[in-house]
């Protein structure tokens, strides 16, 4: 790697050309500093995986330079990393009392809370991490508490917006401080490192408050129960659906474990004081049904969550059914479309009237539009501008914003290193990057031989052959071969394999016999020739070598 050390540079290791993972890291002098540290959810892409982070290789060997990591707001694809990385990283973490309080229950699973030192850094605060200087803007975002981060260092100043909009009225929490953000491109602004997601919708941000008032009508309107299902980090949007149910006299039950969390999370922090405790999902059953509205987790069609057991009916508490209706108050993740239209299949099924954010007023976005970003642009008005957080398509929109505001745009892959002082603002060198997967307890290189191999079984099927040789190897009975996920037991083309695979391995010279190792590569070889080609697929082969 280039010799970085008298500057300041960028590095995003997670979050550009696709979203969320998002992971960001700035280097001033000889010291690191990380931005944010999230989880990703798999798509079509990688049906192997379920949730993914990014491997942070690169700065683990660079460890003891790590001076923090600071998070801008309390989204899984900005904080949902930590508990499974930071054992890896081992640095202090600085946090609004909100994320913090999120964090700590995260950690607590973990059996880390003891371990990480974290410090609560007020909305809006100032704060030193090493020989960073930096700031927190409140912005307005779909969770409490987001913040910008301010980057000063003698190099320049670095705006780092992190998931942001403008909403006047956001109902939770102030709106973004449009007066910071001004003061700051009066004083100049070196970079705007900005949130790209939701940039190619055009015009500005709708407001929260439009929301209520839609969720509002829209309650006071149906018969049966309702169910709401939306981000469960979306405390304004949990606010609205309960003051919509207190409007139309229903009392609120939530549903699933991430919005109870939630809820202890945000009354601990001061918020939802206006809104009476929720009730548990035992108590939704002694309710009639015209008296209760469910707030369920679930919107991204999660094979676990509340909301797609209650569609398969497999959940032990909740059902819905003919005369019931739920209400989508979320945007659908790109590549979680199949399994959400899977949930919706199996609500509408069960006789469930489904309403999204095309047929009501029930869902605005938590991210800038274009026309916000044009907006902040003009405010801020930096040198540079670095598209993140999105596919590469809003990234080269961002871009072209930035172009028509007279601002240098820079688009970067993942591990590109982008010198940003002194000297030319360029990418100077590259890092090594990829993707963790979290598969159960371990986590896993997603390019790896394990998930290698998973991809090959899931599209190729697999093969397996057993077989018992005394001393000396030569054969003892029949070999077994079983195909699953590539032929039924029964099928003739197995009978015809187990004949060829046996016929093979008597085949198999007398020198490769007495070695274990040898013995298994050669009758690996058998198998693969017993399989020929008339399957047209390569599957996983493996052989079970018992020697009595």
């Amino acid at each position: 790697m280039n010799d970085l050390s008298d500057g300041l540079a960028f590095l995003p290791l997670g979050g550009t050309g696709e979203i969320g993972m998002n992971l960001n890291l700035y280097r001033l002098g000889g010291t690191w500093l990380a931005v944010d540290c999230g989880i990703g959810f798999s798509g079509n892409d990688t049906p192997e995986a379920e949730i993914l982070m990014p491997d942070p290789v690169f700065i683990v060997d660079r460890k003891a330079d790590l001076a923090g990591l600071v998070i801008t707001h309390a989204h899984e694809d900005h904080l949902g990393a930590v508990a499974h990385l930071w054992p890896r990283l081992g640095c202090p973490v600085y946090a609004t009392p909100f994320a913090a309080a999120v964090l700590r229950r995260k950690l607590s699973e973990a059996h880390l809370q003891q371990q990480v030192k974290i410090h609560i850094i007020p909305p809006g605060g100032e704060f030193m991490v090493g020989p960073f200087d930096l700031r927190f803007i409140p912005v307005t975002h779909s969770v409490p508490e987001a913040q910008a981060l301010v980057l000063r260092t003698p190099q320049g100043i670095v705006v780092h917006t992190g998931d942001w909009k403008f909403d006047p009225t956001p109902m939770v929490g102030p709106p973004t401080d449009i007066a910071a953000f001004e003061a700051l491109g009066d004083e100049g602004v070196l970079a705007l490192v900005c949130d790209s997601t939701n940039v190619m919708t055009q015009g500005p941000s709708a407001s929260e408050a439009d929301v209520r008032r839609g969720m509002t009508d829209l309650i006071g309107s149906l018969q049966g129960r309702i169910a709401v299902t939306c981000f469960a980090s979306n405390v304004a949007r949990v606010e609205t659906i309960a003051k919509a149910a207190q409007a139309a006299g229903r009392s609120v039950v939530i549903v699933g474990r991430s919005l109870r969390n939630l809820d202890v999370a945000a009354r601990e922090c001061g918020y939802l004081v206006d809104v009476p405790p929720f009730l548990s999902e035992q108590e939704a059953n002694s309710l009639p049904d015209d008296e209760v509205v469910l707030i369920i987790t679930g919107s991204q069609g999660e094979p676990r969550s509340a909301l797609s057991r209650i569609a398969s009916d497999s959940h032990p508490n909740i059902s819905l059914g003919q005369g019931d209706t739920v209400i989508y108050s979320s945007r659908m993740i790109p590549g979680n479309e199949q399994a959400v239209m899977q949930v919706q299949d199996n609500l509408t099924r069960r006789g469930v009237r489904v309403l999204t954010d095309r047929d009501h007023l029930v869902h605005v976005s938590g991210h800038a539009t274009g026309g916000d970003v044009r907006r902040l642009f003009d405010m801020v008005r930096p040198r540079f501008a670095v598209p993140v957080h999105g596919e590469w398509r809003h990234l080269t929109a961002n871009a072209a914003i930035a172009r028509e505001k007279g601002v240098s745009p820079i688009l970067l892959e993942d591990g590109d290193i982008l010198n940003l002082a002194p000297g030319a603002v360029e990418v100077v060198d590259t890092a090594p990057t990829g993707r963790l997967v979290l598969d159960g307890g371990r986590l896993l290189p997603i390019n790896g031989g394990v998930l290698a191999a998973r991809r090959r079984m899931l599209f190729n099927g697999m093969v397996i052959g057993s077989f018992a040789v005394d001393d000396e190897g030569y054969l003892i009975g029949d070999p077994k071969v079983s195909a699953p996920g590539l032929l039924d037991p029964e099928d003739p083309e197995t009978s015809r394999m187990t004949e060829e695979f046996g016929d093979a391995l008597d085949e198999i010279p007398d020198e490769l016999r007495r070695d274990d190792t040898t013995f298994r590569e050669a009758a690996k070889t058998a198998l693969r020739r017993a399989l020929g080609r008339k399957l047209q697929k390569r599957p996983l082969v493996d052989v079970h070598l018992l020697r009595v």
